[in-house]
């Protein structure tokens, strides 16, 4: 896989955090991990607009890897927030003053932290904005992350094409067969 081939997850487009956790789903029963290698890296960096700012080399995936891990257990998990506190040691925001106003510069001890680092705070802004819409998928066999925009916040599934429908299938199944 290069970092021109075709992003191949079913679910893109979620906040860094949540997309980053999206680069392992699974097909046909089967885990599928984008991050197995450093062409996958070079996908999801591509996807994500990060590409040109960070390398897809071994010690990026090593990192990225573990702020996945690190994500995943404090969404998954009883607020685990030790991995999180930990990829977040690793790099800063700088304060900055530009032409346009005031911003903010992300700074990192070391630059294969970036990714990882960018997708940890990520989850830190999707906590201060609304964590009760940071949600897994509904669908038993699904293991995909989204940040539930709907207006009343009760989106259920990753998609409503995939996930839902199957769901759906499935309950018009057991009524049809009860019948």
């Amino acid at each position: 896989m290069s970092a021109t081939a075709p992003d191949p997850r079913p679910l893109t487009g979620e906040p860094l955090a949540l997309d980053l956790l999206n680069t392992r789903w699974v097909r046909e029963g089967a885990v599928q991990d984008l991050l197995r290698d450093p062409d996958g890296l070079a996908v999801w960096l591509a996807a994500n607009g990060l590409d040109g700012r960070f390398a897809a080399d071994a010690a990026t995936l090593r990192h990225t890897l573990q702020a996945r891990d690190a994500i995943e257990a404090a969404v998954d998990g009883p607020a685990d927030t030790v991995g999180v506190d930990t990829v977040l040691g690793h790099g800063r925001i700088r304060p900055t003053l530009t032409a346009e106003g005031p911003g903010e510069r992300p700074e990192f001890r070391d630059d294969a932290w970036g990714p990882g680092w960018l997708a940890a705070r990520n989850y830190l802004e999707l906590l201060s904005a609304a964590p009760d819409r940071i949600r897994g998928c509904a669908h038993e066999a699904c293991v995909l992350h989204f940040f539930d925009t709907s207006r009343n916040g009760t989106r259920r599934w990753c998609s409503m094409a995939a996930c839902g429908n199957r769901a759906k299938a499935s309950r018009h199944y057991a009524r049809a067969k009860d019948v």
